[in-house]
């Protein structure tokens, strides 16, 4: 794909402390994966249209990936003063985010069917409509890698990625999927 350069690119001016290739035969959705978010640990299971069932079931994202053979990965990675230091963790979480859905939004302009996988659940509404009515942005909503049941440390090492930067860091993934 000629412009995944500029996307790369693109992402990095963006802010995004990492953006590279991604190999999207390297994505295998794993029920184990998908099995961690019915726990319901980050008490979204079931009340979002980007999670775990809203989604779709394990079958049809992976059927929904294998359409795609060109991606991008990206990172933001930031540091810690301790494993205990929440309020950076969500500081850097919130960066992230905001950056993924201000990347995604300016990609769907050129990939109107892109993928975007995030870190988190969807944000996009304040309160999800999830189950009594349709999602309000369809083309807005970002579901997790999770959620699509990947285990993201795993595509981050097929794609000779990090996912550990060190003790005193935490990154978050994303990635977007380009047809």
């Amino acid at each position: 794909m000629e412009n995944i350069e500029y996307i790369k690119m693109r992402a990095l001016e963006v802010g995004f402390t990492v953006s590279a290739n991604l190999d999207c035969t390297t994505i295998k959705p794993m029920k184990e994966v998908r099995e961690m978010c019915s726990s319901n640990k980050c008490n979204k299971y079931g009340k979002n249209w980007a999670c775990p069932p809203g989604c779709g079931t394990l079958e049809e994202c992976t059927r929904n990936i294998s359409n795609y053979k060109y991606g991008i990965i990206v990172q933001t990675v930031g540091e810690l003063e301790d494993s205990l230091d929440y309020e950076s963790m969500m500081k850097i979480q919130g960066k992230h985010n905001q950056m993924f859905k201000s990347m995604t939004e300016e990609l769907r302009e050129e990939y109107p069917n892109l993928i975007a996988l995030g870190a988190g659940c969807c944000l996009q509404c304040e309160e999800c409509t999830y189950p009594n009515s349709v999602c309000r942005f369809p083309q807005k909503a970002i579901s997790s890698m999770e959620a699509y049941g990947i285990l993201v440390s795993k595509v981050c090492s097929d794609n000779n990625i990090p996912y550990y930067y060190g003790a005193g860091t935490i990154s978050y993934t994303g990635c977007f999927l380009l047809d």
